[in-house]
């Protein structure tokens, strides 16, 4: 029996926090497990530890979500990408959960982190030991994703830069295209489609959405690497306008 079925308002707002608090809670665990592990293991292993160990992390908190009918994710298409090296796959932004979303189905994947938050001492050490990029200059993150696809990892990137805030999709940043030019590496492109408001941006953390909260996954089409990175990303970002299907009604709107 789902959960919702008797949950009222205020139970449901309690349930929402609860699971966050425990999120918060297993990323802190998390960071200081990496914290002991990244001075003993080698680039390479840490890596693959780092990533696999956040992506199990993420995993468990959809299924919670899905226990007691929160949040429904349908994902499983990301499975077909799960064992491909040298991949950058990239994807609308309509909330704060998307990065959680792909990197729990792609365990290789890495993320784009600010340098402000590789240096916080309670969220640095994971990323660190996974090796994910830091954006401390435009062209020290194209060298470091480019060294890292060139590895074998894939990198999950969100060209809009930030959340949607104008629909479908806002204006796409460059990078991603001059990214895979210069690892030679496909784009994959992945439509993640919700009408719910929730983390979207302007939407408080601590506000109940409607509920359930339902995101599908769907992949697109693969773009091969361009010898005018301007150009295809031109084409991504119409591409993007054109294929999503849902967007969230509410974002940036308080009642």
């Amino acid at each position: 029996m789902n959960a919702l079925r008797w949950m009222g308002a205020p139970v449901l707002w309690l349930a929402l926090q609860v699971m966050l608090l425990l999120l918060g809670l297993g990323s802190l665990l998390w960071n200081a497990v990496a914290l002991v592990l990244y001075p003993l293991l080698s680039r390479e292993t840490g890596r693959r530890v780092g990533r696999a160990g956040i992506a199990a992390g993420y995993r468990l908190f959809w299924v919670m979500a899905r226990a007691v009918g929160m949040m429904r994710l349908h994902s499983e298409p990301l499975d077909a990408l799960r064992d491909e090296g040298g991949l950058i796959v990239v994807a609308n932004h309509p909330s704060m959960l998307d990065a959680m979303m792909l990197v729990a189905r792609l365990p290789r994947s890495a993320c784009i982190m600010k340098a402000s938050l590789m240096r916080n001492p309670f969220l640095a050490p994971g990323a660190r030991l996974a090796r994910y990029i830091r954006n401390d200059s435009p062209r020290g993150l194209v060298r470091l994703a480019v060294q890292d696809l060139k590895q074998g990892g894939q990198l999950v990137l969100f060209p809009e830069g930030t959340r949607t805030t104008k629909p479908p999709v806002n204006a796409f940043r460059g990078g991603v295209s001059l990214i895979a030019k210069r690892a030679g590496v496909p784009i994959q492109t992945v439509f993640i489609d919700t009408s719910s408001p929730y983390l979207c941006k302007g939407w408080p953390l601590w506000r109940l959405p409607p509920l359930p909260i339902v995101f599908k996954v769907r992949l697109g089409r693969r773009f091969e690497p361009s010898d005018d990175p301007a150009a295809q990303m031109r084409e991504l970002e119409s591409y993007f306008a054109a294929g999503v299907r849902q967007t969230p009604p509410l974002c940036g709107i308080h009642p």
